[in-house]
């Protein structure tokens, strides 16, 4: 009998692992309906500066965004949201004004807002009480995080893919304009995991007394974007 049991409750761990890989899958597909292809986060601009101009530039730059920049702060934010979900908080409002305050430029608070406020539409297709107390005007870190805590999702692993689906959606971008191959963007992917981890493994012991950047140019090529005279991307 205890044998029987013990093989149910794991078979229904597992069961419940697989969901939640579903959907994190699902949420953070390129093919979620919530535009994120139309974003380049000021990288446009930084290629057009000659900042990025091949793989290692690229890289570089994207691990200084994941360890002091904006990538940062998101997933501290991220957390943060998730906790507050988990633990049944309300205070989605004022951790959203927080990330809009954050957002150095207005083409980055309209990627964060106008893509947060997507994907809480579009998760509403998988319904969940506790989804009534988020604002409809939120922040993306903030939405995805408590939308995964909700259903369920850990946090870490939830990170992991958060921060994954953001990295390979600029790589997907610099791929078409430094011009990069598929295999080059395959290969960044692959060398950034230890970066992503290491990111998640420290957001998701943070507070938001930790957040802060230092990565100045990033912001700087973000306002520029919005001047550039001929762009392909909303930021």
């Amino acid at each position: 009998m205890i044998i029987i049991i013990i093989m149910t409750i794991t078979r229904t761990i597992t069961m419940i692992e697989n969901l939640s890989l579903l959907r994190l899958m699902t949420w953070l597909s390129p093919a979620f309906p919530v535009g994120a292809f139309s974003y380049s986060h000021g990288i446009e601009h930084a290629i057009d500066q000659g900042l990025v101009h091949d793989r290692q530039s690229l890289e570089d730059w994207l691990t200084d965004l994941l360890g002091q920049g904006s990538g940062w702060n998101d997933a501290v934010l991220f957390a943060q949201s998730h906790r507050l979900a988990a633990n049944g908080g309300n205070a989605f409002a004022e951790l959203s004004e927080l990330a809009e305050a954050l957002a150095g430029s207005r083409e980055r608070h309209m990627e964060t807002m106008l893509q947060g406020e997507a994907f809480l539409s579009a998760a509403r297709a998988w319904p969940h009480p506790a989804l009534e107390r988020l604002p409809r005007r939120i922040a993306t870190p903030v939405a995805v995080g408590a939308v995964s805590a909700v259903h369920g999702i850990d946090l870490k692993a939830a990170l992991c893919a958060y921060l994954h689906g953001f990295l390979s959606n600029l790589i997907q971008g610099a791929v078409r304009l430094v011009p990069l191959g598929q295999s080059d963007g395959v290969a960044l992917l692959a060398r950034l995991e230890r970066e992503i981890q290491r990111c998640s493994q420290k957001a998701s012991r943070s507070s938001l007394d930790d957040l802060g950047t230092c990565a100045m140019i990033s912001d700087i090529m973000a306002m520029r974007h919005e001047t550039q005279y001929s762009r392909v991307f909303r930021s």
